[in-house]
């Protein structure tokens, strides 16, 4: 396609998705479910936290700020302001007195509590379902450094979603991506690495280099890239704790990218260009073994592993246009699933297994879409002058995006949509910023 990873290389050297609709106490325990329904998001109520110990005053407002606003930043949650609340929580423990709650209209309530000791902090929460007064699920803490205590927010906030969608959390993840500056012809690109919604930033490499594509470690350690380090693209794999980085693959001659670790970790999947000719090839880690699983006089990229390893999902313009292909881990035969108008790339398979999420190129417009693993129930979920280079958030129902303004002055900048195509919306980061690659969950 037009900004295809190899033309970059190159010029450098749904679904009908189905929405929520809550459950009330009437029809059981309080739960979004999935449905076809377009409804209002679900209201809850966030007190600020309890502090327990005196130097806990400030992270309790702030951890029940970062809760609130990862709920909120789904679209299937809003906040009820703090000043609207009847009742009070000044006491972790004390009874709920519901009425209170269900005088605003909340359907859930979130109460938590702090302790900090000197850099130790604790956190505990109970969500409650205001309606059946009752509580959802048991209570949790969560221990960490006081220097940590956004992430404290965001596994509270993961617990929260979980209970309540029934669908696992997304928020204590990171996200590595390509942070750019300098004008348009002349832009200067660095990898970094963030928490989802854009804080703690924190640079990996310097800008002397080109570097594309970064892509995490099924463990969220490592993270495949393609440097110009050399002056000629070569993988590169980086630790994300230790800041160090080296080669992963030396071939004279040839270019190396678009890089995709296996689920287990094991081996990498990439592109090598020889001769004029591009197919896709595996290494196997531990031994240093190479394996050409594509053989066709065409160009072969953007290879992705299905979830459980036994499928690729792959680039190719073999039938005169970029199109996407399957094929078993293993190499051989083909089968080309997409089937519209246009032309496609940049293909990644869902962490659920049951979608595929791809660029799409058609009448002068650039999409992010999702179908079916088999081709069926293609669904665009963006348009703009250039949308490109999707990644799946760990629980597969969330998408984040480049997208490119046009004009001597455009620039590049992250955004995220909901796999039903709601709630677009754009990512904090200090630069231009572009390839993101969302991490699994933390430990």
């Amino acid at each position: 396609m037009t900004r295809s990873l190899l033309s970059l290389l190159l010029g450098a050297t749904m679904l009908a998705a189905p929405l929520a609709t809550p459950l009330l106490a009437q029809d059981g325990p309080l739960r979004i479910e999935i449905t076809e329904g377009v409804i209002e998001p679900l209201p809850f109520a966030i007190p600020d936290f309890v502090p327990d110990t005196p130097q806990a005053a400030q992270a309790a407002q702030d951890i029940a700020r970062v809760v609130a606003s990862d709920l909120t930043g789904t679209g299937l949650f809003r906040e009820i302001p703090a000043s609207a609340h009847v009742g009070m929580v000044r006491d972790f423990n004390a009874p709920i007195q519901y009425a209170d709650w269900k005088a605003i209209n909340a359907q859930a309530l979130i109460t938590g509590a702090v302790s900090v000791s000197g850099q130790n902090i604790t956190v505990r929460f109970r969500a409650y379902d205001v309606f059946s007064g009752a509580e959802l699920g048991s209570g949790l803490q969560f221990e960490g450094t006081l220097d940590g205590w956004r992430r404290m927010g965001h596994k509270v906030a993961d617990q929260v979603y979980s209970r309540i969608t029934g669908e696992g959390g997304y928020f204590d993840s990171r996200v590595v991506f390509v942070s750019e500056s300098g004008p348009k012809d002349q832009r200067r690109k660095r990898l970094a690495i963030m928490d989802y919604d854009g804080e703690n930033v924190k640079y990996l490499t310097d800008s002397d280099k080109l570097v594309l594509a970064p892509r995490f470690s099924p463990t969220g350690e490592r993270v495949l890239y393609t440097s110009y380090e050399t002056d000629f693209p070569r993988i590169h794999v980086l630790d994300v704790n230790a800041v160090q980085h080296r080669s992963l693959e030396q071939n004279e001659g040839s270019m190396t990218f678009a890089p995709r670790y296996a689920p287990d970790g094991r081996s990498v999947v990439f592109s090598l260009e020889r001769g004029g000719n591009t197919d896709i090839y595996r290494l196997d880690l531990d031994s240093g073994t190479k394996t050409q699983l594509t053989d066709a006089p065409s160009i072969e990229t953007a290879p992705s592993y299905s979830p459980d390893g036994s499928q690729i999902v792959f680039e190719s313009d073999r039938s005169g246009t970029p199109q996407l292909y399957v094929m078993a881990a293993g190499g051989g035969e083909a089968r080309r699933i997409s089937t519209g108008q246009g032309r496609y790339g940049t293909p990644v398979w869902s962490p659920r297994g049951d979608l595929i999420a791809f660029t799409k190129q058609n009448k002068g417009r650039f999409h992010i879409g999702v179908m079916r693993t088999d081709g069926s129930e293609e669904r665009l979920l963006t348009a703009s002058f250039l949308d490109e280079g999707p990644t799946w958030a760990p629980n597969g129902r969330v998408i984040m995006f480049t997208r490119e303004t046009q004009g001597a002055d455009g620039h590049a900048a992250l955004y995220s949509v909901d796999i039903s195509g709601r709630n677009l919306r754009k990512v904090r980061t200090p630069e231009g910023a572009s390839d993101p690659a969302w991490s699994p969950l933390q430990d």
